[in-house]
């Protein structure tokens, strides 16, 4: 899967541990869904997974690591992942934006983007298949770009990744779910809470004012393929100026993490927060203490890897270190 802010690959025992502890669940929501990781994970452990995230990249993931189903789609894949690593490059749009215009990949993996993706564009394909291959394409280039792993900067020399050639992977696909199909969803999350009913919601909200568009945009824009209006030095969709989620807003998100909780369609919430969230434990205990039993588990883990390597700017130039290099991780159960 790609290089994720956030991502929840280490604590992915912990969350199925707290999800198989409560009796008889069939049905998750995953109400901010980003890469699928934990859908993913969820599915393969037999659980239905109701998916859901507001940016188009991350619907995509759903789509193909929650929704899809290997049994229904994997010689189709497999086929088209042939036919389209065989193409030769195209330079477009996407190479002008990220390639030249920009550093985020060398300029002929750029040119094999702009063929393959256009290529699944021509093709009418029905939405799952569609979305499997977008997650390959998008994949192969995450495994040859030149970032930090977030696409606020690129890199001011190249990665020595960006120099290797880009190819499509068939995506970890994987069969239905005993607990029945999987869904994927492109609501705002509280639209998400009031519409999708389950046994279990699992709540992992943005928890700073890095909103995970700016940090994608890039991704964002490789799967709705709109060639945007772009700005500034690390080439943004303009809109990332306006789609701003009240879970990015300081002085919003304590209401809104309370509206989202109170809306939410299943019995037992589990909720991931770092130390670094907006609410400190006390406060987001004590929201969910309003109507449930709460108990906290907490874990030590290494942050995300902009703390490992330090501070760029949009030029891809070091300018500073970054603080401690470890967090909080906690899962709050809630249950009635």
């Amino acid at each position: 899967m790609i290089k994720y802010l956030g991502s929840k690959r280490r604590m992915l025992g912990s969350i199925l541990e707290a999800v198989a502890s409560v009796p008889r669940a069939g049905t998750v929501i995953d109400l901010f869904s980003g890469t699928s990781r934990v859908g993913h994970a969820l599915k393969a452990a037999g659980y239905r997974v109701r998916a859901n995230d507001h940016n188009s990249y991350a619907q995509a993931l759903a789509r193909c690591y929650v929704e899809a189903d290997r049994e229904e789609l994997l010689r189709d894949v497999e086929r088209l992942v042939a036919e389209l690593n065989r193409l030769p490059g195209e330079p477009g749009w996407f190479t002008q934006t990220f390639c030249v215009a920009s550093r985020y990949f060398q300029p002929r993996n750029g040119a094999r983007v702009d063929a393959i993706r256009q290529s699944i564009a021509a093709r009418g394909l029905p939405p799952r298949l569609e979305a499997v291959l977008l997650v390959s394409l998008m994949e192969a280039a995450d495994r040859v770009d030149s970032t930090t792993g977030v696409q606020m900067a690129y890199l001011k020399s190249w990665a020595p990744r960006s120099h290797r050639e880009l190819e499509l992977r068939v995506p970890a696909l994987l069969p239905r779910a005993s607990a029945g199909a999987g869904e994927a969803h492109g609501l705002d999350a509280l639209q998400a809470a009031e519409r999708l009913e389950g046994d279990v919601a699992y709540i992992d909200p943005p928890y700073n004012q890095h909103s995970y568009l700016r940090n994608y945009h890039v991704w964002e824009s490789l799967v709705r393929w709109d060639q945007p209006e772009v700005y500034g030095v690390a080439r943004k969709r303009v809109d990332c100026r306006e789609r701003i989620s009240d879970f990015n807003v300081r002085g919003r998100f304590a209401a809104a993490m309370e509206r989202l909780l109170d809306a939410a369609r299943a019995p037992v919430l589990i909720v991931s927060a770092s130390d670094e969230s907006w609410l400190t434990g006390e406060q987001l205990a004590a929201l969910l203490a309003r109507r449930r039993q709460v108990t906290v588990l907490e874990y030590e883990q290494r942050r995300y890897v902009g703390a490992q390597i330090g501070i760029y700017n949009p030029r891809g130039e070091k300018v500073g270190q970054a603080g401690r290099l470890r967090n909080r991780e906690r899962l709050f159960v809630a249950v009635p």
